[in-house]
């Protein structure tokens, strides 16, 4: 089953021109999430839903791709167990924040993060968690209508560059920058983006490009794509 892509809410505050990109506002609920159900994989779920039922199956298989070796030559580290995100630390830019839920609404459009909190970020709940098997969604405001938010500086990582999350069960997830790349929202490469994968991997995702006054929404998305390593 497929998600209908996220739209435009209509009431998102326009532009303050306070953030370190000339003004980008709200995530712009992530035009993004087609997140087909593939992120979800049939994996069960229970470990951070008491009482949900458990999935009757696990993931078809896949091909594994070579994982990326460690800087130390060890053996590399292809998944850890399921475990909510706790905080998200990109010491490049300067990010130090905690996490909320991420959920889809009514209409299928992945629910941002409050905009009255410039220093958090969402983690979509029904996917992978970070550092698990598969890919782990997590969004942040650019800025809001009165200054920068956490992804304000998003579009400086590149690749090589490394990030972690620390998570419920103690563990830090540290993950590596492939790529940062723009897309714009009407020609979004959803199954790129959301895709379930062999090994471990996450995708950071705010805002981008031209805000649209008549729709009240930015026309591009940038998206981190990183793999545990």
């Amino acid at each position: 089953m497929t998600v209908p892509p996220a739209s435009p809410s209509g009431d998102e505050p326009e532009p303050a021109g306070q953030g370190s990109r000339g003004g980008l506002t709200v995530l712009c609920a992530v035009a993004l999430l087609l997140v087909a159900m593939s992120l979800l994989g049939g994996r069960d779920r229970a470990a951070d839903a008491p009482g949900a039922a458990a999935a009757a199956s696990r993931r078809p298989a896949v091909p594994q791709a070579a994982a990326p070796a460690s800087p130390a030559g060890d053996a590399p580290v292809r998944e850890l167990p399921r475990s909510r995100p706790v905080r998200l630390l990109i010491p490049k830019i300067g990010v130090d924040a905690p996490f909320t839920r991420l959920a889809l609404g009514s209409t299928g459009q992945l629910q941002p993060p409050p905009a009255n909190d410039t220093n958090l970020v969402g983690w979509y709940a029904d996917g992978a968690s970070p550092g698990e098997l598969g890919t782990a969604v997590i969004a942040g405001h650019v800025d809001t209508k009165t200054s920068a938010a956490v992804f304000a500086n998003l579009n400086e990582l590149e690749k090589g560059d490394v990030f972690q999350v620390v998570r419920a069960d103690g563990r830090k997830a540290t993950f590596e920058v492939d790529t940062a790349e723009t897309f714009a929202k009407d020609d979004f490469p959803s199954e790129r983006v959301y895709a379930d994968t062999p090994d471990a991997q996450v995708r950071l995702i705010t805002c981008a490009g031209v805000y649209d006054r008549t729709v009240r929404d930015y026309k591009d998305n940038l998206v981190v794509f990183a793999h545990l390593v």
